[in-house]
């Protein structure tokens, strides 16, 4: 009983020193292990003695009843097995100790939300925090409930859209998974599923224990990309979510700035907003290669000129450049509930310095970049130069970034451009006024980057 009883004590101790962030911190808890570690070897021979003098006196002591005396081989059975729990609680603890002295204070739980539209290079992006261990991050988990739930475009509709998003997307940044339960189709039995969209896009997921054992004979339509993982179940996923140190979520799915605030104020999260934008010209010509259906008008007017340009097809396109300026216009107001929250990135400036740029993000959400982040960035960034996959991540960044410019059409450029201007105007991206000035390499579309972005 004495030993129970001192042992959280001393724990407690231990964690309040692992706090502090000196060398000579790390060193003070390691002097403080083996002290607690002394102390329990000290406890060890006064329980040997006291047991070998008087077996059943120890038990009256324990015990409001009389039990009969255990034998002493079963004694010293009992004090090996107690010995060799201590000898691994001592491995433990070191193994702790030197952890700790390459990590450092982990800092407070930090909750990154990555806002952006399609075909914008947000997966790229996204891998910057996937790739970090104490993150829990999740991939477009919004998906399930888009394809769920549906919403006619515009007025009271877009609303409903807006406000379904931000009410799930609040209990996800909160660990509570089960709401996507609502959302799967089919929905998953006994919080188990293997229909989670994208699950192998996100490390927390198919990492153990959320990685079980895989089951023979189910049918998995997202599964984890390096290792076999049994159905998704939901409840290790949010318990691996509730011991990770952070979250972070990226998702195309949310537009509108302002449905964030309460999330901003809400006194469980400490919520960073990233939003990612990129070129409008080069993000439709991004989508007319990976949604090539929905743009079969688009390719026939640029190459053909037959079909006629539909003007609800431009709208369209007005639409979600307007919203887009519209967030972005509010969090560089900086009002009072968004002041420190809101970072605005562009696509184009990853691309060119991603190291530089994820070291800003970074900064910016409070987060330690670690040398795994690093180390993916250098490995992804500098891909030959045929790895151009539609939903790629690794890619060479620098060269691929306006690589849309020469196989543009000026006519779909100029379309987007008439369309896009006050956005395009608003993040530094210059318009190109012939043919011959969109194809010059050496003519540069993109404005320096402004400080007041990081707001």
């Amino acid at each position: 009983m004495e030993i129970r009883r001192a042992l959280p004590q001393d724990i407690r101790e231990l964690l309040h020193c692992l706090k502090m962030r000196s060398k000579y911190a790390v060193l003070l808890v390691f002097v403080i292990s083996l002290v607690i570690i002394e102390k329990e070897n000290n406890f060890i021979s006064r329980v040997s003695d006291k047991l070998k003098q008087s077996p059943q006196a120890l038990a009256e002591a324990n015990s409001t009843e009389v039990s009969p005396a255990p034998a002493e081989n079963g004694s010293l059975a009992s004090l090996q097995e107690l010995d060799a729990a201590f000898s691994q609680l001592r491995s433990h603890l070191y193994n702790i100790t030197l952890q700790l002295a390459g990590d450092g204070d982990p800092g407070p739980r930090r909750h990154v939300l990555l806002m952006a539209t399609t075909r914008t290079g947000s997966s790229f992006v996204g891998e910057f925090f996937n790739q970090q261990g104490s993150i829990f991050y999740l991939f477009e988990p919004l998906w399930h409930v888009e394809k769920t739930v549906t919403f006619l475009p515009g007025g009271a509709s877009a609303v409903g859209s807006a406000l379904v998003y931000r009410d799930v997307l609040k209990q996800l940044l909160l660990c509570d998974l089960y709401i996507l339960e609502n959302f799967i189709s089919p929905a998953p039995e006994g919080h188990l599923t293997p229909f989670l969209f994208r699950r192998g896009s996100s490390h927390s997921l198919c990492e153990e224990p959320v990685c079980t054992p895989s089951t023979k004979k189910v049918f998995e339509k997202y599964y984890c990309k390096n290792r076999r993982c049994g159905p998704l179940n939901i409840t290790l996923a949010a318990e691996a979510c509730r011991r990770k140190q952070h979250v972070a979520l990226k998702t195309v799915r949310i537009r509108q700035l302002e449905f964030l605030q309460p999330l901003v104020e809400d006194p469980r999260l400490d919520l960073r907003i990233i939003q990612l934008v990129r070129d409008p010209r080069a993000v439709l010509a991004s989508r007319m290669v990976a949604f090539s259906g929905k743009y079969e008008t688009w390719k026939k007017w640029a190459s053909e000129g037959e079909a006629p340009l539909r003007e609800e097809e431009v709208q369209r396109l007005r639409g979600n450049c307007e919203s887009i300026r519209v967030s972005a216009e509010l969090g560089l107001r900086r009002p009072g509930w968004l002041r420190g929250r809101y970072m605005l990135v562009r696509y184009e400036d990853v691309a060119r310095a991603p190291l530089q740029k994820a070291r800003e993000m970074y900064r910016f959400a409070g987060l330690p970049l670690t040398p795994q982040v690093e180390e993916w960035i250098g490995k992804n960034t500098q891909a030959p130069r045929d790895s151009n996959g539609v939903y790629s991540t690794c890619k060479n960044s620098s060269e691929q970034f306006d690589k849309w410019r020469f196989s543009m059409p000026f006519k779909l450029a100029q379309v987007v451009q008439d369309a896009c201007a006050p956005a395009m105007q608003l993040f530094g991206y210059k318009l190109a006024s012939s043919p011959a000035a969109l194809a010059n390499r050496s003519f540069s579309l993109l404005e320096e980057a402004q400080p007041a972005w990081v707001t």
